[in-house]
Formats: structure tokens, sequence, C-alpha cells
């Protein structure tokens, strides 16, 4: 990969041979011209001057830039010697469809590097629901047990611990830099698939914005650059100088060297946290769903001013704290005295943009903002405390066991986007199109909500003819609005009645008789095979209750 970046630094040393203006067309280069001529020189030999001396100031910018560039990436390579490592992972992921066993354990491997602290800084999805883990140095044949110590799968990123003081004899430590700039180069280290040893590519930084975190499903800042970033890079070190500007962790399918890195601000904000806290604090959130301005109708319907900008108000989440201070139809202005455009964007860096919602996301949980809106043609200032916020169906569940409770055969669980990524790849079309909307759109009304469904039908005379009624959410039982599986749980468990009646969406019934069915429930978990009619997390509440009661 180096011999390319050198040949492709004597490309542009050649086409600098040619015509200057063909060049200038070719390569997009801006020299600009000299905004007063004396009036008493030639127009056509000052500009002509003028250019050549551009040209040859460009010449030796770009040699000192290529013999830069080499040395940097031999300065990467051994900083990564003694700094990358191979990471090993066993996994096994829970089957939602049959909650209380896990799918076959699978091996994968990432990249990771050791950061100041004695720990190894990888990706979240190199080590999710992990089972085993293991490290290895460059050059080294031992592999080395390590635990994760924390994990943040919305910016998919995980730290590692290892034990044995040998293997940190030698070790270097790599120190975090700063965000790179637009064609600056990067050295991209890791151990992707096709070998075993260690790997560097060159690129250059091509875009620095807001991106979807494909593991965690999230949107935060992330720098694309045009490396190749394949399978195994994942968790490896983006190198700039002798500082790391990033990790890496996504590449762009269907595109060729597309590939994108976690910039450091990130890092930063996942490592502090659990630096304060001693655990993964998550990224702040306001709770809302905005629409651009961009309309001159819109903003004049809006008594917006022809000085004024910012983004209407549609949707409030109502357990975040703008619930109870903004309102719908409000125009937000300004976030901490940045004025936010008709687009949503706000200022980043020179003449580049980028949306308010990375000012949001960079906040620590706990911290306050304060937020100029328009309302009803008068600005008010309000001061909102920023929170990380779940949705009412869950994105991920990661590193947990699913959910579930078993009664009289029928298996409830809480909605989650993994249960309906069960369905295949194209799930958002082959999963039931109600819960599928339900997943995407619904918001929670109060905190430890969740949305139940009735998952499968697990045969038996007691259940017969309820088998049609599976995947539909649970509204009430005998009577009672369910808040979420533990209270189902709860109110079916209690349950003092001769019959059990149950009420589903769509306003559909399950009528039980409750001893008959409790007895049918044993048999049930016999034939299956089914440790436990309830989830460990459920039986645990259960106990808790039982002691509870006892005392």
């Amino acid at each position: 990969m180096l011999s390319c970046s050198i040949r492709s630094l004597r490309r542009l040393k050649c086409c600098c041979n040619k015509r200057w203006s063909s060049l200038i067309l070719a390569k997009g280069y801006c020299f600009s011209k000299p905004k007063v001529v004396p009036s008493f020189c030639n127009t056509d030999i000052k500009f002509s001057r003028f250019y050549v001396w551009e040209r040859q100031s460009s010449l030796r910018q770009w040699r000192r830039r290529s013999l830069y560039t080499v040395t940097d990436t031999y300065e990467a390579i051994e900083l990564a010697l003694d700094s990358v490592v191979k990471i090993f992972t066993v996994s096994s992921s829970p089957n939602y469809f049959l909650p209380w066993q896990n799918k076959s354990q699978r091996e994968t491997m990432g990249s990771g590097f050791v950061i100041p602290g004695k720990k190894i800084l990888t990706n979240a999805h190199v080590v999710a629901d992990h089972t085993f883990v293991l490290v290895r140095k460059h050059g080294s044949p031992t592999k080395y047990r390590a635990e994760v110590q924390a994990v943040g799968h919305e910016c998919d990123l995980a730290i590692l611990v290892v034990e044995s003081p040998e293997f940190w004899e030698g070790m270097n430590f790599l120190e975090l830099g700063d965000i790179p700039f637009l064609q600056e180069a990067v050295a991209v280290v890791g151990y992707p698939q096709g070998g075993d040893n260690i790997s560097v590519t060159k690129g250059v930084v091509s875009r620095v914005e807001p991106t979807q975190y494909v593991h965690g499903a999230t949107q935060l800042m992330a720098i694309q650059i045009d490396a190749a970033i394949n399978p195994g890079n994942s968790g490896g070190p983006a190198i700039m100088g002798n500082k790391v500007a990033g990790v890496a962790f996504q590449n762009l399918s269907g595109a060729e060297n597309i590939g994108y890195i976690i910039p450091v601000p990130v890092i930063k904000h996942f490592i502090a946290g659990i630096e304060e806290s001693g655990k993964y604090m998550g990224f702040c959130s306001m709770g809302l769903s905005c629409q651009p301005t961009e309309n001159v109708q819109l903003r004049n319907h809006f008594k917006m001013q022809p000085h004024m900008t910012g983004v209407l108000v549609s949707k409030i989440n109502p357990l975040s704290d703008a619930y109870g201070v903004l309102k719908k139809d409000d125009i937000i202005l300004e976030f901490d005295g940045v004025p936010i455009a008709n687009d949503g964007t706000v200022p980043f860096r020179n003449r580049e943009r980028i949306t308010f919602d990375h000012l949001v996301s960079m906040k620590k949980p706990n911290e306050t903002a304060l937020v100029k809106v328009l309302r009803n043609g008068g600005e008010h200032a309000f001061t909102i405390t920023l929170q990380p916020l779940q949705p009412l169906v869950p994105v991920h569940q990661f590193d947990k066991l699913p959910s579930y409770y078993i009664f009289a055969g029928l298996v409830f669980v809480p909605l989650t986007q993994p249960y309906l990524h069960e369905y295949g790849e194209d799930w958002y079309n082959t999963s039931p199109r109600r819960l599928c909307e339900l997943a995407l759109r619904e918001l929670p009304k109060r905190a430890g909500e969740q949305l139940v469904i009735l998952s499968q039908v697990l045969m038996d005379d007691i259940n017969a003819g309820y088998e049609r009624l599976a995947e539909l959410q649970v509204k009430n039982v005998n009577g009672i609005e369910i808040k979420n599986l533990k209270h189902l749980c709860q109110l079916v468990e209690n349950c003092s009645r001769e019959s059990l009646r149950i009420d589903l969406d769509d306003d559909r019934v399950v009528a039980l008789n409750y001893e008959s069915a409790r007895i049918a429930t044993s048999r049930i978990l016999e034939r299956h095979r089914i440790p436990s009619r309830m989830s460990i997390d459920l039986l645990s509440e259960q106990n808790s209750l039982l002691m509870d009661s006892a005392e």
C-alpha cells in the first residue's frame, strides 16, 4: 500500500510538468489572483508571473508533503508494532424466538490498541455477546486472556483489560490527537482478513459529519476516509503523525475504499464517562424530532423574522426534560448560544457545517443547555437538563439475556428490534407490519414502559385455538393495563380469580381456567425441555418479592 502511495505522488509530480491550466481543471486547484494590480503593470504579464510563482510554491509544498507522507507512514508502522493487538472473540447471541436458549457460538477476530492506564481500546461489535476473549501482541505467539471492562454499543467502543504483567512488557501506549482536516493523510493499522500479520493502509480524510453507526443504530460524528476498512480492521487505530485520529469501525457496502473511523471527541466522551462514574453513561439527547424551516411560507407562518433561523419542534419525548419546557411548534433558534440554520446545522471548523445534534451528544449526562426558542412570535430562553434517553422499543440488546414469561404455553416477550431482526436481513418487510410500526414510531409514555407481545403458542390442549393470536400486543390482564413484562408476570402469578383473561391488540381475548393453566404450564415446559417458565431477571424479581412477603 505504501508503494501505491508513492506511485500516486509520482503521478502528481508528473502532472505538474504538464500545462498548469489543464492541471488546475483536472485537479481542482484554486490559485487566487492578486486583489490589487498596479495600473502601470501589464495585467497579463503580472498574472502570468503570479501564477508561475504560485505553481512553483505548490510544487515545493507537494514535494515536502510527499516526503512527510512517506515518513509519517513509517512512523505509524513503528508505533503500531508495539501498540496494536489482535483480538480473538468467542461469542454466542441469544435466540429471540426461543429466548431460553442461545444460538451456536461463533469465533470472530478484530483489532485494538493500548491506551494510557493499561487498557485496550477496540470496537463494541468486536466483543458483543462475548463468552471468551483473547488478545495477542504483534510478533508474539502467546494469546492472553482479556476481560471486557466497559462497552458503549451506541458509539461502538469497548475497553478491555489484561491482568498478565507479561503482556504489558514493551507495549507502547498511544495518545489521542485531534480531528484531522479534509485531505489530511491517516494510516489505518489492524489485522484485516486475508492474513494473520499486521496490516497498514493509507488514506486521506474525505468528510467529517454525523453518520449512522451501524452497530448501535445511532447518529454520531464520524470521519470518512478513502482507505479500505475490511473485516478484522475493526477496532484498529487510524494514526496521524504520532497520535490517534480515530478508531476504524465500518465501511460503506457496495463502494470501494470508503471507510469510517470514530473521531477523538466521541472516544474521549466515552472514556471520560467511564472514568467519572465507573461505567458507560451513554450519549445525551434532547428527545426531539425537528423539521427544517427552509420553506419561506413555513417561516412566515411561525412569525420568523428575516434574520431568524432555526428548526421546528415536531415531537417531544415524554421522558425528556424538554417535555415540560418546550412545546410542539416551537422554533429552536440557538443551542448554547450557537445559531441553528434552517437546515438544522451549526458552524464547524473552517467553512464546514454539522447538525446541531452533535452539540447535544457531546454534553455530559445531567449537564444543562441554554436553548433559545421562538414561540408565538416571541423569543424565550430555557435551560434544559440533558440525559441519555432510551426508546420504547430497544434498538439493541447486546451482552444480556432476553426476558420471557411462559404461562399455559403462551410465550410473552417485550418487543425489541433484535426480536424483529430474527425475521431476516429484510426484517422491515418480512416482520409483522404492526409490530414494525410500533418499534420505529411509538414513543414511551412513562419510565420503565415496555410493549409486551404474545410471541408464540407452544401447542397443548389448554391453548388449542389460540395459535392464530401470536405476534399480537398484550394490552390488559384481568382488566388491568400492563406496564411491562414484569408487571404482566406479577398479575398472572398473583391471580386470585378462577378465570384469567388476557386482552390483546385487535380486540382479541384469551381466557383460561387459572388452575388448569398452571398445571398445564409444567407439562408444556417439560415437553419442550425449557428449564424455567420465566427468564432469570423475572425469576430474581419473584424471589425478592417472596422474601419480602415472608419477612
